[in-house]
């Protein structure tokens, strides 16, 4: 369970610390102990019911003191049990049961909250989980961000898969929000998980996973269900082969850094999403373009590119890629996530993934994605 911020929880202490400084510089008729009526609410934000009792029985007992202490608040001692104070007793009291009902309440909530989020991480584990940082010669690495504060899980989505046909990539964004879109995301992967081995040609392999996304979608049944499709991107880097093959089913074109250059893979000839194809009714079509060592890759979902600033301005991503391209693929990551986050004010309009790998240009065991520039 989270603790609260260090202000929330001093902030019974200084409720306090008012209380006996503003006692002595005001009148005796305007006794400002009543305002302790409000001290175990003000507890139960941060404190248990035990801490909220507890504030409870001090606040009575400090009332009491200060309505009949003529040292501190200049009172008679008979004031102790003058009716004004015995109802600020049982005010008190009154409001001490309910900050104490609340506070049971609150730290039941906050224990499930934490359940249910550790169940949600575990699940984001499985679903996304991490992608290797090496695959053979490749160096990968991923990245996930939520527009939503408390979410885990979305329906963006990528996976990274070694095979017999080499290193298969996918990364796609399903349409539409919330457990649905979770469910179709999940699908997706566990089909390519399994395709990914068995299907020697990339066409082939999204074939496969359309047909999967086809039979559920006629299984869940529905309007709604029926009209929602996943844009992806499939590629293959076979190993030890200077190229990368691409099928693009409707997502943003994967971009190609290379020293001095920085571009999209873009035929023109992209596929419809999957769930869709069946109303082209053509196979999809596989391009193939050179991969050497040195250069990287980066998938990603249209999170990233529409993106806005205060202004309104969409993000600038082959311009940012163009000043990061020394950067191996967690360096690439983590500067393409603090640079959104300050693009956007904090304030993402979507859920964002990415994925990069890079083929080093002095070997498997070298840091660098470019041949001759050093790393930022």
């Amino acid at each position: 369970m989270p603790e609260p911020p260090a202000w929330l929880r001093w902030l019974p202490v200084l409720y306090v610390a008012a209380v006996l400084l503003l006692e002595p510089a005001t009148p005796v008729e305007w006794p400002v102990s009543f305002v302790l009526i409000a001290l175990p609410l003000v507890t139960a934000f941060a404190y248990g019911p035990v801490a909220v009792a507890g504030a409870t029985v001090f606040a009575v007992v400090l009332e009491g003191v200060l309505a009949g202490t003529p040292c501190c608040a200049g009172r008679p001692v008979g004031h102790l049990w003058d009716r004004y104070y015995v109802a600020s007793y049982v005010c008190t009291a009154l409001v001490g049961v309910l900050g104490t009902i609340l506070a049971a309440h609150r730290t039941h909530r906050e224990r499930t909250l934490a359940d249910v989020r550790f169940v949600a991480d575990i699940a984001q584990r499985v679903l996304l989980r991490p992608v290797p940082h090496r695959i053979g010669d490749l160096l990968l690495d991923s990245l996930y961000l939520s527009a939503a504060a408390e979410a885990r899980i979305g329906g963006d989505l990528y996976e990274a898969v070694p095979t017999r046909y080499g290193t298969r990539l996918l990364i796609g964004d399903v349409r539409g929000k919330g457990l649905l879109a979770v469910e179709t995301a999940a699908a997706l992967l566990g089909a390519f998980r399994e395709a990914a081995h068995d299907e020697p040609a990339l066409p082939a392999l999204a074939d496969r996973v359309e047909t999967s996304m086809d039979r559920r979608a006629a299984l869940l049944g529905g309007n709604e269900v029926g009209e929602r499709f996943v844009t992806a991107v499939f590629v293959e880097i076979p190993a030890g082969e200077p190229v990368l093959r691409v099928v693009n089913c409707g997502h943003p074109p994967p971009v190609l850094i290379r020293s001095g250059e920085v571009r999209e893979l873009d035929s023109g000839r992209s596929a419809p999403p999957l769930n869709l194809g069946v109303l082209a009714g053509e196979p999809y079509h596989v391009e193939e373009y050179s991969f050497r060592p040195g250069d990287q890759l980066l998938l990603y979902t249209d999170g990233i590119t529409e993106t806005r600033d205060p202004d309104g301005s969409f993000y600038p991503l082959l311009q940012r890629l163009r000043a990061w391209r020394s950067l191996p693929p967690q360096g690439l990551l983590e500067q393409l996530h603090h640079d959104l986050l300050a693009y956007s004010g904090d304030r993402l309009q979507d859920d964002i993934a990415a994925l990069a790998v890079c083929l080093p240009a002095d070997g498997p065991a070298g840091p660098a994605c470019v041949a001759g520039v050093d790393i930022m």
